[in-house]
């Protein structure tokens, strides 16, 4: 079994980590800067920044705060929002990014993923979904999952993986900020289709939650953000938690 990440994610909006329920009632969590320093020194795998309101704005992410957060960490950095087209995959590692996630870019251009990937490797892109269950269904959903595409995020997570992309963030919308659980289902009808990495998100709230979906063939991450910065869920004891319960990570 490879080595599986805990990935405290971010969302950034006005230069400040806001955190939110299904995507709603955003509230103000901390500096990114000071976040990121503390995430590192807890012992995250890799940090996960998303400027969640920069697709909505049509702006790219700020370089000057991801340099600041560069200089400060010693983990790899995914980072995501507004990003449509070449130029802003290029900033993006320009301005110190490992990894590059690419959302709505992808739905109104899907042959980004593959320039990206051609362009950089298929390790350094991460094909981010925001889906939501829809009757029997999963409906990818755009613009901070207020409008659905009608996409069905099974087709979209193969295409995905089609165009180069190296890893998938599934973003479950139903679960997102509810510290319930990640969406088990969801997960492994994605795990099912694809062969490329999946990162959880949306739901952690306990250490069981983590080693649920770190035990499905295919999900290599666990991504959160609520209980890492309410200090609830402390990454080191967490990582101890399951390594003593079988799970490959690295302490």
């Amino acid at each position: 079994m490879k080595v599986k990440k805990i990935l405290p994610c971010l969302d950034v909006r006005n230069g400040r980590v806001v955190k939110g329920v299904r995507f709603e009632g955003l509230r103000d969590v901390d500096d990114p800067v000071a976040l990121a320093r503390y995430y590192n020194e807890s012992g995250a795998d890799e940090l996960v920044f998303y400027d969640i309101t920069a697709s909505i704005e049509g702006r790219t992410l700020f370089t000057d705060l991801l340099k600041k957060i560069k200089a400060e960490v010693d983990v790899p950095l995914t980072v995501g929002g507004g990003i449509a087209a070449i130029e802003d995959v290029d900033l993006m590692i320009e301005s110190g990014a490992d990894k590059v996630s690419i959302n709505s870019g992808a739905l109104r251009n899907p042959g980004l993923l593959k320039e990206a990937a051609d362009k950089y490797g298929s390790e350094r892109i991460v094909f981010a979904m925001d889906v939501k269950r829809v009757v029997d269904s999963y409906h990818v959903f755009r613009a901070g999952g207020r409008e659905d595409t009608e996409k069905d995020a099974l087709e979209w997570a193969r295409q995905g993986e089609s165009l180069g992309a190296g890893e998938i963030v599934l973003n479950t919308i139903d679960t997102d900020g509810v510290r319930k659980g990640y969406d088990l289902e969801m997960l492994k009808s994605v795990a099912e289709v694809v062969s490329i990495p999946i990162v959880a998100s949306g739901g952690a709230g306990c250490a069981d939650h983590f080693y649920d979906a770190l035990m499905i063939d295919g999900v290599e991450s666990a991504l959160a953000a609520s209980v890492f910065h309410s200090k609830e869920v402390n990454i080191k004891e967490l990582k101890k938690e399951l390594r003593s319960r079988g799970v490959p990570v690295s302490l």
